[in-house]
């Protein structure tokens, strides 16, 4: 079993804040991301009105690309 000294234990906690403060840093970018422009989400809608393209396999793709 390890000893654990004032210093290690100091050491630890200083890990510790540190990655803590990296998280909030993180959520704080995240929360000051800007919503998603208008023209995006009307190019997104018309995508997701279109027919979808059966491909198949990974093989079907490869002859459909003209890869073999």
């Amino acid at each position: 079993m390890e000893t654990v000294t004032m210093n290690n234990m100091y050491t630890l906690l200083q890990k510790i804040d540190h990655r803590l403060k990296t998280i909030e840093m993180d959520i704080h970018e995240l929360r000051e991301e800007s919503e998603l422009r208008p023209e995006y989400i009307e190019k997104a809608k018309r995508i997701m009105k279109q027919k979808p393209i059966h491909i198949g396999t990974v093989n079907d793709l490869r002859k459909r690309l003209d890869l073999e």
